[in-house]
Order: C-alpha cells, then sequence, then structure tokens
C-alpha cells in the first residue's frame, strides 16, 4: 500500500448471518484504518445431475439474485464515512474471495456460510481463504449463545 492509496478490506457477503457480521467489522475497521470497504458477492450456477434434460440457464437471474443478497446484507450496517464498492462476481465463493485477495489489504470473512456442515469450526470458503489468500485474512466468528438464552 502507497502513501497515497487507501487501505482496503475486501469482505464476502453471501447472506449468512455469519457473513453480516464480518461486514459489520468490516466497516468498523475501515473506519478506524481511514480505509475502504469491498463488499464482495459470489454466485454461480447450480449444480446439474446426470440425467436431467438440458437446461439453459439466464445468468441474470442468478447474478440478480446475488445483488439482492448483497443489498440485502447492507441494510442496517452504517458505512457512513467509509468508501464503498460492492462487486457481484461469477464464480465460486473461495475462488473470487481468494482473487479478490490480490488486490486488497485484507480479506474478511464469516466463519460459516451457506455451507451444509454446521458443526465444522471453519467453512470450506473460509478454510480456503486462510491458506491462499495474497493478503492477511480475519475469520470473524460468532459468539455462541449462552446456556439459557432464548
Amino acid at each position: 500500500m502507497s502513501g497515497e492509496d487507501r487501505f482496503t478490506i475486501a469482505v464476502g457477503v453471501d447472506g449468512s448471518a455469519e457473513s453480516r457480521i464480518a461486514l459489520e467489522w468490516a466497516v468498523t475497521e475501515a473506519r478506524l484504518r481511514h480505509g475502504q470497504i469491498r463488499a464482495v458477492t459470489a454466485w454461480e450456477y447450480p449444480p446439474v445431475t446426470a440425467g436431467m434434460e438440458v437446461m439453459i440457464w439466464d445468468p441474470d437471474i442468478f447474478e440478480s439474485a446475488a445483488r439482492r443478497i448483497q443489498t440485502d446484507a447492507l441494510k442496517g450496517v452504517d458505512t457512513e464515512g467509509v468508501p464503498f464498492t460492492g462487486d457481484v462476481i461469477q464464480g465460486a465463493a473461495a475462488s473470487v474471495l481468494l482473487h479478490a485477495s490480490q488486490d486488497v489489504d485484507l480479506l474478511v470473512v464469516g466463519s460459516r456460510g451457506h455451507g451444509g456442515f454446521t458443526g465444522l469450526l471453519l467453512g470450506s470458503v473460509s478454510t480456503q481463504a486462510v491458506h491462499h489468500a495474497f493478503c492477511p485474512v480475519v475469520v470473524v466468528k460468532t459468539r455462541p449463545r449462552a446456556h439459557g438464552d432464548g
């Protein structure tokens, strides 16, 4: 980062509660560093199983859905005073975030996304980010609820 560049934080946004917390953390960090945020949301075509008839997928449908996810995640997050951009990119979440990590100073992800193995401490995307990103990575974990909390 040169003296004229702003500290840039990329944050993965997938609509999960964990990514929302990661986004809030990233905005707070950007504010402290007088930096900027780049929210990154990835989208993919759904997996097609063998034996299904050929389907023609309209990418606009999936990209629009990803944009809605990103827009909804931003609602209620105070970004005032923090320069902010949002990117919606086709590709696997881990690949998209790793690519984004090449051009930023910090990558922030939630510990879990929408994957199916909720008992794991880290999801596959956050694990890939930690091991392969081109910049430092912060994995934001939600606090466990205390027993007896409603």
